[in-house]
């Protein structure tokens, strides 16, 4: 498989419940990076994000562009209450292996604010 089927693989064993299939291109080294979470490693990754299968239905692919040792993901996700939501993934594939990913959380499909209007942010961050 070249990079970009591994990562249509990961996302999509989400969709059909298949851990398995997910497992197989995650490698032992793997670390995950989100808002919520700091390059937690495979196991902690497996016990906190792949109980989400329940709650997906789908996702469909907006782009998969493959960089080198890198796939950039951006996908609009189903949940099975019909909700649609779009993140953006980074993913860095090695020997076949997704050693890392990091996710940027998007938005609601449709967008939770009107065209041309902003909704207030959930919470102020200052750095």
């Amino acid at each position: 498989m070249n990079n970009v089927e591994i990562a249509k693989q990961s996302y999509l064993a989400y969709a059909n419940n298949d851990r398995a299939a997910n497992e197989a291109v995650i490698a032992d080294n793997f670390h995950f990076t989100s808002p919520y979470d700091n390059r937690i490693d495979r196991q902690a990754y497996f016990e906190r994000c792949w109980p989400n299968h329940e709650a997906i239905a789908d996702f469909r692919f907006v782009r998969l562009i493959a960089n080198g040792d890198e796939v950039i993901v951006t996908y609009e996700g189903t949940n099975i209450s019909g909700g649609v939501f779009r993140n953006t993934e980074i993913l860095t594939i090695s020997d076949g292996k997704i050693v890392a990913a990091e996710v940027y959380f998007g938005w609601n499909v449709p967008h939770d604010a009107p065209p041309g209007n902003s909704v207030p942010p959930a919470s102020a961050t200052s750095r």
